[in-house]
């Protein structure tokens, strides 16, 4: 039998603080779901799954026009700020509301796409979070998931101060029993949860940040999550970082922001899963 869900294992790593929620802000579906686009059609009926404050989610609204779409997410923090995103942008084909992702309080077949961005690497069952996903999703309808790969996380210039953010969020993810290598495990969790292999398309893409307003964004977003969520506690916690290692970090991200030379790329997993 299944354990019973405990959805605070992202929050046990980053937290749901300002820092957090104003990071998630940037995305949209441009830079955070491109790979499902063009499959969308205007009137679709759309669930985004783990929406956090919202901005892709509205985003998506905007390419089903004659459709709706509604995100949900566990807590309720971010779906304040969502509910505030979307009055601040007048878009009316969207609701929020907090669900967890084991237990969706929709009927079976219930939306053509459902859609989740990097939430499968946060919960400790992924093949029972797509299994539920797949149920709420009419016949012939797509479950979109795009998953990163810490392991394809890379710095330039090197540093290892700067590599250590890498490994103290994976260690974190693994002490609770969560998959930070969850891009290239897509097709196989999609396979165990009832998909045909013929079925499912996997891709990649990437995120790159190099001009100054993106390494102030990404290296900055970094630094208050060390500064501002449970980040830093719960490295130290778990023992994987010290103190004086975290400063240090958080100094070599500040200096990473303002060197001309900076780069930063990583890669994730994208599926598009046909019910």
């Amino acid at each position: 039998m299944s354990q019973p869900h405990d959805p605070s294992h992202y929050a046990k790593t980053h937290g749901n603080s300002t820092a957090v929620t104003q990071f998630h802000s940037w995305r949209t579906a441009e830079n955070s779901a491109p790979y499902l686009l063009p499959y969308l059609k205007p009137d679709m009926k759309i669930l985004d799954v783990g929406c956090g404050p919202g901005s892709i989610t509205i985003s998506l609204a905007s390419h089903v026009p004659q459709g709706h779409i509604t995100g949900v997410d566990y807590a309720p923090v971010p779906i304040q700020a969502a509910l505030a995103l979307a009055s601040s942008t007048k878009t009316p084909n969207v609701t929020f509301q907090t669900a967890d992702i084991f237990s969706l309080p929709f009927p079976d077949a219930s939306f053509d796409v459902t859609h989740a961005h990097q939430v499968l690497q946060h919960i400790s069952e992924p093949v029972r979070a797509l299994k539920e996903l797949r149920r709420v999703t009419k016949p012939g309808g797509l479950v979109a998931c795009r998953e990163t790969d810490v392991q394809t996380f890379i710095w330039y210039p090197e540093n290892p101060a700067l590599q250590r953010w890498s490994f103290i969020t994976e260690s974190i993810a693994r002490r609770n029993d969560c998959e930070p290598r969850a891009g290239r495990r897509l097709k196989t969790w999609a396979r165990s949860a009832g998909f045909k292999a013929e079925d499912i398309k996997c891709t990649a893409g990437t995120w790159c940040f190099s001009s100054p307003e993106e390494r102030a964004y990404w290296g900055g977003s970094i630094v208050k999550r060390f500064e501002e969520s449970h980040l830093s506690a719960s490295a130290m916690e778990g023992g994987f970082a010290t103190k004086e290692e975290i400063e240090e970090t958080v100094k070599a991200l500040k200096e990473w922001v303002e060197d001309e030379d900076g780069w930063f790329g990583l890669m994730h997993g994208q599926m598009i899963a046909k019910v």
